[in-house]
């Protein structure tokens, strides 16, 4: 999680509670684990939006399809050159 280790969450949270006192810390860790659920929600409707968006726009089809066959003719030589 972001290279912090446990020497560094405890300094972290020692700090914290230096600042914010016993009884109003566990109402800003609810509070910032309520934002970081909103903003994962958030991240996977914009790429549930760019999927349907991809989806819908023309020619999307045959170019996967084409991307498949070169993914599959890769894998082939790959098997054959070993």
């Amino acid at each position: 999680m972001f290279g912090l280790g446990t020497p560094e969450l405890v300094v972290i949270l020692g700090i914290a509670f230096l600042f914010f006192g016993g009884k109003k810390l566990p109402e800003i860790g609810a509070g910032l684990g309520k934002a970081i659920g909103s903003f994962k929600r958030g991240l996977d409707d914009v790429e549930d939006a760019g999927l349907d968006l991809k989806k819908s726009l023309p020619g999307v089809k045959e170019v996967t399809a084409v991307k498949d066959k070169i993914d599959k003719a890769r894998d082939i030589t790959e098997v054959i050159t070993k």
